[in-house]
Formats: structure tokens, sequence, C-alpha cells
């Protein structure tokens, strides 16, 4: 098979690196792609919004199979642009159309539909800038802390929780005045959840869907979980609280009654669906929907399936998951993130990163990188994600640990406690 992969971050260098092992694979290209993903296929400089050009290109290349890495080319509708192409209806594209993808493009459609559908969530309004006293009533009917999150497209950073109603008052105001831009337009405020987060994953053909590998990530950037929010310092897999009985609760109340959802309300569901759960003493309640995978959840996942990844994307295509059985590693799988310093505010980036080659414990995916003069260079606030395997999470962790030892870079920043007390 052709494949073009549309991303440039960790959880692309994850999938280039899990499709370059396929049987069933001719040829991959990612776009734009960073120094990790050059080492499984070839980068072109497509820019994954402009869908006119993606297509020549799928054209030109003979591509077979799409799949669309992060959010906002999905929720802008480019699954709809594909199956409006005569001569491009065979082509597979992996991530739901327009419709599907409100699920993370709008958290004020992704909350209604979970009431819709009596998917248990948190308590929670919504609020426009015309609304603003509205939502500071509505914030003095809960107990701290607050959840203030974006509704809009925010790049994981649209969700605060401030400790205090004077705090959470004042972030209204400044989410509500443009602090995050056209994504804080609308400001849900939810009830605090108290409890452990984790992540779940399915693959959905539309009818049936193939249950991923759960994860744990660690979004502050501080140890003990403290400052500010980043798109994942690190995350784990397996994940010890999500046991049988909790899953099985989570198959049940959570996932079938979201497909089923999506089914009554005629949204065709082709893609990846990410559920960020909070376990509250043993019951499931679902925090927010993605239209795609994780990152840096994606850097742990995929190590743990064994099937070959394109088999299971065909089945996607074919509407045939059901008839696919899941192979999952009993090996541990975990990642840490080395990020560049001041992220996830202001930060430096063109430093040049050494050590890479003597990495043997962790198999190192590139998240914020760059090629330049035959040399690989920081090109973002999260650099790498360094993934080892173990028996056990400490095991995987330690080799993780290992990996990084070996690699410098200016202005290095990682987290010291990723996996400890889970």
């Amino acid at each position: 098979m052709n494949v073009l992969l549309l991303g440039s971050g960790g959880r692309e260098h994850a999938f280039a690196w899990k499709i370059a092992q396929s049987n069933h694979l001719n040829a991959l290209w990612i776009a734009p792609g960073n120094a990790g993903t050059a080492q499984h296929g070839e980068n072109v400089a497509l820019n994954p919004l402009n869908f006119d050009e993606i297509a020549r290109f799928v054209r030109e290349k003979n591509v077979d199979m799409l799949i669309v890495g992060p959010e906002e080319p999905l929720v802008k509708g480019i699954a709809d642009y594909f199956a409006l192409q005569p001569d491009l209806n065979n082509l597979i594209v992996i991530g739901p159309k327009a419709n599907g993808a409100q699920l993370e493009g709008s958290k004020d459609f992704s909350k209604a539909f979970m009431l819709r559908h009596g998917i248990p969530t948190a308590r929670y309004q919504s609020f426009s800038p015309q609304t603003l006293e509205a939502g500071k009533a509505f914030l003095s009917t809960l107990n701290a802390p607050y959840v203030l999150k974006a509704s809009g497209l925010a790049a994981g950073k649209g969700v605060v929780i401030p400790e205090t109603l004077v705090e959470a008052e004042a972030e209204l105001e400044a989410m509500l005045g443009g602090k995050f831009g056209e994504a804080g337009n609308v400001v849900v405020i939810e009830e605090f959840l108290p409890g452990l987060e984790c992540s779940v994953f399915v693959l959905s053909d539309g009818k049936h869907y193939f249950l991923l590998p759960e994860a744990k990530d660690h979004k502050r950037i501080g140890e003990g979980d403290t400052g500010l929010n980043t798109g994942g310092m690190g995350a784990f897999s397996p994940v010890s609280f999500c046991d049988e009985a909790f899953m099985e609760k989570v198959k049940s109340r959570i996932i079938r009654p979201t497909l089923a959802g999506l089914i009554a309300e005629g949204i065709e569901y082709k893609g990846f669906i990410f559920f960020g759960l909070m376990n509250i003493q043993g019951e499931p309640y679902v925090i927010e929907y993605n239209c795609r995978m994780g990152d840096p959840e994606t850097e742990v996942v995929l190590p743990r399936i064994e099937n070959d990844l394109l088999e299971v994307f065909r089945a996607v295509g074919d509407g045939t998951l059901d008839k696919l059985e899941g192979r999952i590693s009993r090996k541990a799988a975990a990642t840490v993130v080395t990020v560049s310093e001041g992220y996830p505010e202001s930060y430096q980036k063109g430093f040049a990163i050494a050590g890479l080659e003597n990495v043997s414990t962790a198999q190192v995916f590139h998240a914020g990188t760059t090629l330049k003069e035959g040399k690989v260079l920081t090109a973002g606030g999260r650099v790498l994600a360094f993934t080892g395997m173990g028996d056990s999470v400490a095991e995987a962790l330690s080799n993780s640990y290992e990996g990084i030892r070996q690699v410098c870079y200016d202005n290095i920043y990682f987290r010291r406690d990723i996996g400890k007390g889970f």
C-alpha cells in the first residue's frame, strides 16, 4: 500500500515507526514530518490544512491510504473533502468527517452529546462573552477547584483549573476576552471530578470498534503534577487502576453508548476516538473526547499493539473491525518527554541534539525536531519522547530514563517523576 501520513509530532513518528513494520507497505510519505519520521519514510513539504495540495499529491503518487494525525484537519473537514472527490472514492481515510470531529472541535457539542446519550460526565454549563456574569454566577454554585475549558481547539492547552473562586472568575474573563483566541469564544465550566485520570482509545469503522491499550499521561510541566498544563510530559501503559471490572464499565457505559449515539445521529465515524476518563472509586466518567490519538499516549499504545497496523486500518476502511482479533503485548511501555526550558510558555529552539545514536534502552520518538545540514536540531517545545519497554511499568520507565541519559541538547528539561505513585 502507498500511505500518506499527516502531521509532524511524536504521535506521527510513532505511527511512521509502526507502519514501517507492516508487510503491506509499499511507500510511506509523511507531511510535513520531522527528523524522526524521515527514518521510516519520505518527508514531503505539504501543509496538512491545504486539502487541494494534498489531493494533488494523492493522485500523483497513487496513495491508497491517508492517515490524519492531528485534529485540526479533521475538524476542518479533510475527510469530507476527499469523500467528495469522485476519482478518489477508493482512498481509505483514517479519521472522522467534520461532524464526528466535533467531539473534539467543540467541547460544548461533546458535553451536550454525552447528556443526550446518557454518558456519565461532570455537571457543566457553557458561556460566551455576552453571558460572562451568568458564568460567574454558575462558578459560585460550584466547589473549588474549578474547571474551565475553551470549547474550541487550543492545542491541548485550553484547560485551566483555578483553586479559588476569585482566580476562576479572573480566568473566565481572560478566556472570554481572547486568551485562547477563537477557541475561547465559548467556555465550558465544569464541576471538578476528584479521581484518577486515564486515557482509553478505540478505533471505529462506523459500526464496530477495536479497543486499544489504555494509558495514563502526565500533563503538568512540574514534578508532583504542578505548574502549567502542557501537551504531555510522559505516559505509561498498562494502568493498574484500569482493571477488568473498570474496563467492563467503560465499554458498557461509555464506548458502546458513544458509538450508538453517533450512529443514531447519522454520524459515520471512521477513525480514532480518545476517551479522557476519570476513575472515581471504580466508576468511569468522561472528561473529554478527542477525534485522534493522544500525544504522548500514542508512544506507549502503539508499541503494545502486535497487529500489523495497516491490516487494522484496512479493516476500518472495509468496515470489518469485528472480524479482527486484537493482539496486545503483555509488556509495559512508558515514555518520558524532554522539552525545551521555558515550555509551555516562551522557549528557544535550534539547538543541536547529540547522542541519539547511543540510545539502546528506548525507542526515541521525535516530537519537535528538524534536520539541517545533516544535524538534528530542536524545533519545538516538546522535543523528544523516550519510550522504554519492560515486564513492568517501573522497568519500562527505567529504560526510558536510561535512554535520556545518553542524549543532550541545550536547555533540556524533563520530569523525573513520571509514573511515580501508580
